[in-house]
């Protein structure tokens, strides 16, 4: 069916929807097959809940002149993001890395809607089917789109690039994050770069780190605004870090003391307000933004339980991601420290040598006592006096049971497969 059909349809609608659980009044619901459903059979429910279109690619499921029969659900829903998104014509600024996309995205949303009406992609929707409903969520009243891109293999930020056309991007970094779809180190540089082979072939801008030395070399070519820690060259130079545990930055006349814990949360502050002084917001109002800005969702959150202080950062976790919180942690002035820490996923072939690397940088650390979860760990589990190994979370949580943990500063780390929040019950 043709585009320009289908869009004029959705104009005229609310909001889209992929669930029927979720469905709004004047929607245009998009019937997409799972591994386990087909969503084509809920086209009825979605029509009687409220919506005002269907979306569907099986034709007897065709209801009546509210239905739009497509070859494939998936594929209309993203060439209709992708005309939409020409359409409006809006500036878009995208972002990928294997670190800290999400809190980036949140911190620039902040600092530009203090000048813009600016939309962002909600949560974590960054793949091939949330960067769509990202960009079908902007309006003409829109002033800029910020979209959130994840990936894990080699072509997926290309094709989520030509569907968003950003005119901005920013790679909050390279880490070891989906190795097994990457096929390594290399294989997630070759495909976070991917962002600036866009950029660079349309003649677009890059926001650029000058302390990531990857950043640097990648983007030669590109027209770039950068920023770095006292790096005179850059287009906003940092003065001074702090992190103790909340990040304290310093720039101009300026101090910036932020609700983010750990000096791993820097890069993402300074790029949120490198970003906010391209598009000259008022140094003041980025003070207030960044100051205003409180981590949610597991990430990076401090919590009081009794007498303990604990940093929940276990929304996600990758052997990059993981180092740096231990670092930051380690330097943290606090008595009485101790780490929880869950296996790391999807890593392939490289998960034993990454877990057994993050066992090893702690074997010295005797002043922190560690608990590792999960049978990843265990398989790499080792004598030390700080050293605690359990193979399942319930095999953690009988010891929590039994032992009264007070007066501590804890971190809690591990994939969002572990759901290690789970530990907070026991804590206080």
């Amino acid at each position: 069916m043709d585009i320009n059909y289908i869009h004029s349809l959705f104009l005229k609608c609310k909001s889209v929807s992929i669930d029927t659980r979720k469905i709004e009044l004047n929607s245009l619901f998009v019937a997409i097959k799972g591994e386990r459903f087909d969503a084509n059979t809920f086209a009825k429910e979605a029509l009687e809940k409220g919506a005002s279109y269907v979306i569907i690619d099986d034709e007897s499921y065709f209801i009546d002149q509210r239905t739009i029969l497509v070859d494939d659900s998936l594929t209309a829903l993203q060439n209709l993001a992708k005309f939409h998104r020409e359409y409006l014509k809006l500036p878009i600024i995208a972002l990928t890395g294997s670190n800290g996309k999400t809190t980036t995205k949140e911190l620039i949303h902040v600092v530009l809607s203090k000048k813009f009406n600016t939309k962002a992609t909600v949560g974590n929707l960054n793949n091939h089917i949330g960067v769509p409903l990202t960009l079908l969520s902007f309006t003409s009243e829109t002033e800029i789109g910020i979209v959130e891109m994840g990936a894990n293999h080699k072509k997926e930020i290309e094709f989520l690039c030509d569907l968003a056309k950003p005119d901005y991007g920013y790679i909050t970094n390279f880490g070891k994050a989906h190795l097994e779809g990457f096929g390594g180190v290399e294989g997630v540089i070759e495909g976070k770069s991917e962002m600036y082979q866009y950029l660079s072939a349309n003649n677009k801008l890059a926001f650029i780190n000058l302390e990531d030395p990857i950043q640097v070399e990648k983007s030669m070519s590109l027209k770039a605004y950068s920023f770095g820690v006292n790096k005179t060259n850059a287009d906003v130079d940092i003065i001074s870090i702090k992190a103790n545990p909340f990040v304290v930055i310093s720039y101009s006349n300026l101090t910036i003391s932020t609700h983010l814990i750990g000096l791993y949360n820097a890069n993402n502050i300074n790029a949120a307000l490198t970003i906010g002084k391209y598009f000259s917001i008022d140094d003041v109002a980025i003070k207030e933004a960044l100051e205003s800005y409180v981590p949610e969702n597991n990430r990076s959150q401090l919590l009081t339980k009794g007498t303990n202080q604990i940093i929940l950062d276990a929304y996600n976790a990758n052997p990059s991601s993981m180092a740096v919180a231990i670092e930051n942690f380690i330097q943290l002035d606090s008595p009485n420290k101790i780490m929880i820490l869950g296996d790391m996923f999807e890593l392939g072939q490289e998960s034993q040598q990454e877990h057994q690397a993050i066992v090893a940088m702690l074997l010295n650390e005797e002043g922190v006592k560690c608990y590792f979860v999960g049978s990843s760990f265990y398989t790499n589990r080792i004598d030390g006096n700080h050293f605690y190994f359990y193979e399942t979370f319930e095999a953690l949580a009988s010891h929590l049971k039994e032992t009264k943990i007070e007066n501590s500063t804890i971190l809690i780390k591990g994939s969002r497969g572990m759901a290690l929040e789970r530990t907070l019950d026991f804590l206080s």
